[in-house]
């Protein structure tokens, strides 16, 4: 919306101020500048408002707006005075106006830095989060106009406002002045502010996937008159998976007499059902759903899943379409799951909800799945149907142009009927955002993703979104810094899933091998040894071993204390006639599940070969109890996990066990009341992360599912995901810290300034590096001393520099090509006096090209060490990843680098350089010295902090960085600066837009 010619000429209209934006109560509204062709939609806006919200605005009695009222709310500079509104369907409801003071109160213009602002909400719309998202959208846009105080008067009575301005997290003051409350806010933000900002986005979003999740009614949205089709297909499925809602068939070319279809309500319009429906399925071509989705937005409904094809898979016709598309939606106030989606699936009791096309609604269960592609959303739900595994929710996004992975990590985060979230992910539209969700999901519950198209270099058709340049090996270690599991297959996906739904945590990498093939064992042990984890010798039952051989066995290693998880492999045995047995897998699956029932809760995995039914048997658990997560922290998660035991069974220490120990009593609601501080069954006293357990004496209680694999591989594989995974909880229960001695050596303002002055008015886009001086100077700002090296352009001028700096001295050539290639004999070292280094200069320029060519550089020896690589870089989407290595061939051949994003802390930079291959080098590997690994610590801390204190500098290379057993040395450093790339994660909260 363009303004008029009577708006300021020197100020354009804002368009960047524009968003979208969801409310707390999960529907969406739209955030923009107030204009001059908005004067009847503030009247009427106005006339909607109660007379007590006018008082509370106007301190006084203001029933209309006068013409003078409406000119000076709908007439802004856009600089000093400001108006922005919410609107819902193109209509207000909701304003704020800020309007810039001096220091007495008056109207005034830059330099003055402060603002008095107003706001007024419709009463129809109080209370779903409208003024909270205001605030946070008109403060930053007065930091951008240099604005850094609101003022506000605020009458006592009006309880709302001073809520909003108080829990904003800004710092603020208040006073009583003349009857009303005076408050003034700085605008910085804090972290307080930043916080209760992305705890309202949470809630936010959540709640928007809740709603579409749990609907109470649905319409099928181009149903067929006939069987078949996409939208029929839809009803059926919905109808077969025992909807507990009310559903309707919509498709505008019914009969008018056509009164029901397939049992439920026929309409030929959303319009004509004369109820309000929840959740909307579109089923119909592409060029009808503006129509379908305009009768959805006038007549409430909250929600849309578009299967329609025909969008941004089809090319940029295709792509302004799918625009269009999320833009009508969310001016209705809807999110939208698709389009060219699969479907959604809620297993949960109170709604069976089945809006997709998979004919068979999967059991329930502790899962949630969410996929970008249909066709890998069916092979999972096969896959996992075939394994007796249940979902809680599946969602296959297809080209997720609003709803994303992103927004199902929040609603699962909170959800208590998931434990495990899988996610099959082809592109990320806010990987910023995703690390941070995926990393406060994680510490309460797995989150295991496949990664498609990680080598293509761009996202695949349909996905409109920022493309990271950074390589899939960096993207996979950063996922495991935010405690994801990264798996490679869909395969290893549900292995890894199946694991961490049906089994606890286990507490190390132990692992005790018992079963009835010797053979069996030792691939088992191998494939532990390959994944890094601890095996125990292999205990060989032999063949003649029967399902109470296996009660025993396992019970006896889940019972001791020096192994932490155990594998059973069995083959079929040999009864007494010499007959193998191959169909006794239920009689064994019960044995193996009343070992497991009453011993330590400790994770077991079956790998099996020709057991008939031993797999479906173990999958068909008795109860609904959830293991716990034992010896994890578990605060802000879900009511835990507790593997439950018969009644009267022996617990460990011999005693017989209570019949409600470790178990939740389950709401009617299918919620689980949290347990009291320290109540049994709570190693910590609190909640561990899982859903609800079923108390010990309800019917058929002894124990939950065993996953079962057909290959050691693949169970010895996912168990060590799940063992990897526990540790990263464990320590991600004590976060590290950045430590405060850096600040005392590091000076943030003069850097600041420094990299004004290099960057200078008008700086090209493109950036610009810095000189070997000017890059020295910047790092020493930051604590960081690069040792000089002086240019020798003559082989006088080296003589000179060595007498300068001292014997023994390094000559080495700066040219590109041969910078960092010692193999190609551009440095030589240790060299004593002015003969070494005059043969050595020879040398150099006989073999290598002129000293103009080279470029030599003369540098005082540094203590010999192990020469290392600390890098760091911004991707405009990833952000600032810091990057470590050995120097040379470790790095740049074999890629062993390790990666973390910025900013990083002290556990961050200890496990950054112990996690490449190479590290034994650094501590005394075959008998050398140990390098000295604080002080690189240290360093990499100062580098993260210079990217982090000013996005600015785009990329930081120090190389090499020579670790001796006392101290470093910084031999060379480039710095590159360039204009900050935006950020989508630190401003108020807006929804993407592609």
């Amino acid at each position: 919306m363009e303004p008029t010619p009577e708006q300021s000429p020197h100020h354009a209209y804002p368009d960047h101020w524009e968003a979208d934006v969801v409310l707390r109560d999960g529907g969406t509204a739209r955030i923009r500048p107030i204009t001059t062709d908005d004067a009847e939609r503030l009247v009427h806006f106005y006339e909607q408002v109660s007379d007590e919200s006018k008082y509370y605005r106007f301190f006084a009695p203001y029933p209309r707006l006068s013409a003078k009222d409406v000119h000076r709310f709908t007439h802004h500079d856009y600089v000093d005075r400001v108006g922005l509104a919410v609107t819902v369907g193109g209509e207000f409801i909701a304003t704020v106006r800020y309007d810039r003071i001096n220091a007495q109160g008056r109207p005034a213009s830059a330099p003055a830095d402060e603002a008095e602002v107003a706001f007024l909400v419709q009463d129809a719309h109080q209370g779903r989060g409208v003024a909270s998202a205001l605030l946070e959208h008109i403060a930053a846009v007065a930091r951008e106009r240099g604005i850094r105080r609101f003022a506000a008067e605020v009458l006592p009575a009006n309880n709302k406002m001073i809520k909003v301005f108080r829990d904003a997290g800004y710092t603020q003051q208040r006073s009583f002045e003349d009857g009303s409350v005076h408050l003034t806010l700085d605008l910085e933000p804090t972290a307080e502010s930043l916080a209760v900002q992305r705890a309202r986005e949470q809630r936010a979003e959540a709640r928007s996937v809740q709603r579409l999740l749990t609907p109470g009614s649905v319409a099928v949205v181009g149903t067929g008159r006939a069987p078949g089709g996409v939208g029929r297909t839809v009803l059926r499925n919905l109808l077969g998976s025992g909807f507990t809602g009310r559903a309707y068939a919509v498709n505008r070319s019914f009969a008018p007499d056509l009164a029901t279809l397939d049992g439920v309500p026929a309409h030929r319009s959303v319009g004509e059902i004369g109820e309000r429906v929840d959740l909307a399925v579109v089923a119909v071509p592409a060029d009808r759903v503006p129509e379908a989705v305009a009768d959805c937005g006038e007549h409430g409904v909250r929600g849309l899943v578009v299967l329609s094809a025909g969008y941004a898979e089809r090319g940029a016709e295709g792509r302004e379409r799918q625009r269009e598309l999320v833009r009508q939606a969310r001016s209705y106030g809807m999110r939208i799951i698709g389009p060219n989606a699969f479907g959604v699936i809620n297993t949960a009791g109170p709604v069976r909800l089945n809006a997709s096309l998979a004919p068979e609604s999967p059991a329930a269960g502790r899962i949630g799945l969410f996929t970008q592609s249909g066709a890998i959303g069916i092979a999972v739900l096969s896959g996992l149907h075939r394994r007796g595994a249940g979902l809680s929710t599946f969602i296959s996004a297809g080209n997720r142009a609003d709803l994303s992975g992103n927004d199902f990590l929040q609603y699962w985060f909170e959800d208590q009927a998931t434990d495990v979230a899988l996610l099959y992910l082809e592109s990320f539209g806010n990987p910023r955002k995703f690390h941070r969700l995926a990393r406060r999901t994680a510490a309460v519950k797995p989150v295991v993703v496949v990664k498609g198209a990680r080598h293509s270099g761009s996202a695949p058709p349909g996905h409109a979104v920022p493309v990271s340049r950074i390589p899939d090996a960096t993207v996979s270690a950063l996922m495991r810094q935010a405690g994801v599991i990264r798996v490679d297959t869909v395969t290893e996906m549900v292995d890894v899933g199946l694991l961490l739904a049906d089994q606890p945590l286990p507490d190390g990498p132990r692992v005790a091998i018992l079963g009835n093939s010797e053979s069996l064992g030792l691939l088992t042990f191998d494939a532990c040894l390959a994944e890094g984890l601890r095996p125990r010798p292999p205990r060989d039952l032999t063949t003649e071993a029967e399902p109470q051989d296996f009660r025993d066995a396992l019970a006896e290693a889940l019972a001791d204390t020096t192994c932490d998880a155990v594998i059973v492999t069995a083959i079929p045995w040999v009864g007494e006639n010499g007959e193998a047995h191959t169909g006794d897998g239920e009689v064994l699956a019960t044995a193996l599940r009343e070992a497991a029932a009453t011993g330590p809760a400790k994770p077991v995995a079956v790998v099996h070969v020709e057991m008939g039914g031993l797999a479906q048997a173990l999958a068909a658990a008795t109860s609904t109890a959830a293991p716990p997560r034992s010896g994890l922290p578990s605060a802000p998660v879900p009511p835990g996990h507790a593997r439950t035991r018969p009644q009267g069974a022996l617990a460990p220490s011999g005693h017989p066990t209570s019949a409600h120990q470790g178990a939740g009593g389950v709401r009617g609601d299918g919620t689980v009341p949290p347990r009291a501080p320290g109540a049994p069954g709570s190693p910590s006293g609190t909640a561990a992360p899982g859903g609800p357990a079923a108390p010990d004496d309800a019917p058929g209680a002894k124990a939950g599912r065993i996953p079962a694999y057909p290959a050691a591989e693949r169970a010895v594989r996912a168990l060590s995901e799940a063992v990897k995974y526990a540790q990263w909880r464990r320590q991600a229960a004590a976060p590290g810290k950045v430590p405060e001695f850096l600040d005392e050596t590091i000076d943030e303002h003069a850097a600041a300034a420094r990299i004004d002055a290099l960057l200078g008015p008008g700086s090209d886009p493109r950036g610009r590096p810095l000189t070997q001086e000017e890059a020295a100077d910047l790092l020493g700002l930051y604590g960081i001393t690069v040792r000089p090296g002086l240019p020798a352009p003559d082989v006088e001028a080296a003589v000179a520099a060595a007498a300068r700096l001292g014997y023994p001295v390094a000559l080495k050539t700066t040219a590109p090509h041969l910078r960092h290639r010692p193999d190609l004999g551009g440095v030589r070292l240790d060299l004593a006096g002015e003969r070494a280094l005059r043969r050595a200069y020879g040398e150099l320029t006989d073999l290598l090209g002129t000293p103009a060519e080279l470029r030599p550089v003369v540098q005082a020896m540094a203590p010999r060490g192990v020469d290392t690589v600390v890098r760091a870089s911004i991707d405009a989407a990833a952000g600032a990843v810091l990057s470590f290595g050995l120097a040379g061939a470790p790095s740049e051949l074999l890629g062993d680098t390790a990666h973390r994003l910025v900013p990083a802390t002290d556990r961050d930079a200890a496990e950054l350089i112990r996690s490449i291959r190479a590290a034994p080098l650094l501590f005394g590997w075959r008998g050398s010295a140990p390098a000295d690994t604080p002080a690189l610590e240290e360093l990499v801390l100062r580098v993260s902090r210079l990217v982090d204190d000013h996005p600015e500098v785009v990329s930081v290379v120090l190389e090499p960085v020579v670790v001796a057993t006392h101290g470093l040395t910084v031999l060379g450093a480039s710095i590159r600066l360039a204009p900050p790339p935006a950020r989508n994660d630190l401003g108020p909260r807006r929804l993407p837009s592609y």
